[in-house]
Order: C-alpha cells, then structure tokens, then sequence
C-alpha cells in the first residue's frame, strides 16, 4: 500500500490534471452540444462561446487543485492573463481543426469536437505547467 500511496504522491499533479482536463472538457462539451443542439447556435460560436465558460472553470480548478497556486494579489492576475492567453492560441488551434474536417470534410461536428478536445487538454497541460502556473525556482 505504501508504494501505491507513493506512486500517487509522485504523479499527484498529472493525475489531478486529467482529471479536470475531462472536467474542463466536460464543460466545454455540454455548453457546446447545449448551444448547437438546443439552441442552434452556429458551431463556431458555440465553440467560442463554450471556451469562454471551460477557460474560467479551468482557469480556477488548475490554479486551486493541480498546480496548487495560492497566490491571489498581481500573480493571480499574470496567471489569469497568461491562462487566457495560452487558450486563445488552443483556441485558435481548435477552431481551424473544427473547420477543415466540419466545413472542408465534411465530418461530423460533435466528433470532431471531442477529437480536437483531446489535442487541446494535451496542449493546454504543456503550456500550463511550464509557462503558467510554474514553480518559482
């Protein structure tokens, strides 16, 4: 038991980040489906829209239970500003990956959502950890 206990001591912050990443993308998700699905917003507001709402659930849930930042004053601030930032270039990434397969292939938008969902989580874990919420040496 201790070694399991270890084990997830030593890969706390990864595991935590998966799991909000799917938290986060949850969110992303179900705004969107809501937004498309119900509301018949077009998918590409619908995809800006729903990454308003999951980058400021992420933004709180990676500076609270992954990276465990507690500093609020001007450091908050730079990591809200770095956070959105580093998602409007995912943003950006997502949205031309929604294009070419949706518009340009013809594929289907709710697959393609969660396709470019997992490139995203992969890339935001990246740019969150070595340039957002990084440990000051």
């Amino acid at each position: 038991m201790g070694k399991i206990r270890a084990l997830l001591d030593q890969y706390r912050e990864l595991i935590s980040y998966v799991f909000w990443g799917a938290m986060t993308t949850a969110v992303n998700y179900l705004s969107y489906t809501l937004l498309t699905e119900i509301l018949r917003v077009h998918y590409l507001a619908a995809t800006v829209t729903a990454w308003i709402i999951s980058v400021l659930f992420a933004y709180f849930v990676n500076k609270l239970f992954v990276f465990q930042s507690r500093n609020w004053g001007r450091t908050a601030l730079r990591e809200l500003w770095q956070m959105v930032a580093s998602r409007l270039f995912s943003l950006g990434l997502e949205m031309a990956v929604m294009w070419c397969f949706v518009d340009l292939l013809r594929c289907p938008h709710l697959a393609v959502k969660l396709a470019a969902n997992v490139v995203v989580v992969i890339v935001n874990y990246v740019l969150s950890k070595w340039i957002i919420f990084r440990k000051s040496a």
